[in-house]
């Protein structure tokens, strides 16, 4: 299904030709009405004028969140700030927000951006779409929303929270598919195997999509078999209009991102240098279509690759992978570099290992990673619970190629989230 198919199959180098004039608008646009983007473009001894392919993209500067920090409020517009609709707020480094405004413009086009996603994912107007994210600053709540009402769903404006009315909602409004992070679905599966098969059936559950913090395929399997429902991938951040930006088709094979709308990079996080298609690295987004407040090579600390093969559903818009981890979450033990994404991936594949655990780093480079198992386990016989640990330390260390301590405790010990789950506790005084 096709929200909007001459578009979304648009032949490849009409694609790029759209993005090469957009790109130059924008770089126009940002280098005449802000003033940092023009202290930055000269900075790198460049201007507008030198964009004459879309490869000259890596001539300009990266936008990074510490930019958009300096620059809060409204120093960053391009229009007058009463010509602007909505302002939406990403937490920063700092006790400043990341601020991004839109025009009603910018929110036709994130909300068109959905509908295509949601339609390519076989949501119509029959169908309710229970909306499990927050509806405040962050951009998740009200972006899907305008996109399921897009495409003609009725929408639950349910929010985060409250897990039980949210599960008569289900019930009695019979959602067909839910949007919500992937550790409140996680939540869920454990609220759902409570109930048993019998509460299920009386759902009328088809999709959930997924999004806000990276998962990794065992947890997208593992909440599928207890949900009984399809898990979709969903990319996006609030710098970029929020949701949509990438998500996944039928085939689920990779990401759609929009590129009539995002012209994307892959670079070396620490080299900055651009990396071909299939390689892993930094992605790197710029704005195409927007008016109030564009943003040039934005630095998303995403880490992911581009595929470059085409897609079975016919779209032309390059996918990317599943997202890794974020540059900014990796953290360092003994010199390697680890990702939580990594840790999850081999807890998630091992019988008896629930659904929640947390990383905490310690002095010395010391890693203990604490899981919840099943209370099947914990029968009193310590030759299980030795075993299960022994088999989880080599597992990571193979993974990960550094020997953690694992802490196995009971089902329910750790904190669960409703949000965006913290799993990394960073306790080092010395790095």
């Amino acid at each position: 299904m096709f929200w909007e198919k001459e578009l979304e199959t648009i032949k490849r180098g009409k694609l790029e030709a759209l993005q090469l004039k957009r790109l130059k608008e924008t770089a126009t646009r940002v280098y005449n009405k802000v003033p940092y983007y023009k202290k930055l473009f000269k900075s790198k001894g460049v201007t507008p004028g030198d964009i004459r392919t879309i490869n000259d993209i890596s001539k300009l500067p990266f936008t990074t969140r510490d930019d958009l920090q300096k620059n809060y409020p409204d120093k960053l517009l391009t229009i007058k700030h009463h010509d602007t609709m909505r302002l939406h707020t990403s937490s920063g480094t700092t006790g400043k927000p990341k601020a991004v405004f839109f025009t009603k413009k910018d929110i036709d086009v994130a909300a068109n951006n959905i509908a295509r996603c949601l339609t390519m994912t076989g949501v119509t107007k029959v169908d309710v779409l229970q909306n499990m994210m927050s509806y405040g600053l962050f951009t998740g709540g009200l972006m899907m929303h305008y996109g399921a009402e897009k495409v003609g769903a009725l929408v639950i404006p349910s929010a985060i929270g409250n897990t039980e009315r949210q599960l008569m909602f289900m019930q009695d409004f019979k959602t067909t598919a839910i949007h919500l992070t992937p550790s409140y679905a996680l939540y869920l599966s454990d609220i759902f195997e409570k109930k048993g098969p019998a509460f299920r059936k009386k759902l009328k559950l088809k999709r959930a999509y997924m999004g806000a913090e990276p998962y990794t395929e065992e947890t997208k399997n593992k909440i599928e078999k207890i949900l009984k429902l399809k898990v979709y991938n969903s990319y996006g951040l609030t710098e970029m209009n929020g949701p949509g930006v990438a998500f996944e088709c039928e085939y689920q094979s990779g990401m759609h991102l929009w590129e009539d709308c995002y012209l994307m990079e892959i670079v070396d996080p620490k080299t900055d240098r651009p990396l071909p298609e299939g390689k892993t690295g930094e992605l790197i987004l710029t704005t195409l279509n927007r008016e109030g407040m564009p943003i040039i090579r934005y630095r998303t600390r995403d880490i992911t690759a581009i595929i470059p093969e085409k897609c079975k559903c016919g779209r032309t818009h390059r996918r990317i992978m599943r997202i890794k981890g974020r540059a900014d979450d990796m953290f360092i033990i003994r010199g390697v570099n680890i990702y939580p994404q990594q840790i999850e991936r081999v807890l998630m594949s091992v019988t008896h290992v629930e659904k929640n655990y947390q990383i905490y780093l310690e002095d010395n480079d010391k890693m203990t990673v604490k899981v919840e198992i099943t209370k099947k386990l914990f029968d009193g016989n310590l030759e299980h619970l030795k075993k299960l640990q022994s088999d989880l330390t080599e597992k990571l260390r193979t993974e990960i190629l550094v020997r953690p301590n694992i802490d196995l405790v009971e089902p329910g010990t750790l904190p669960v989230s409703e949000g965006k789950a913290k799993r990394v506790f960073d306790n080092r005084k010395i790095y």
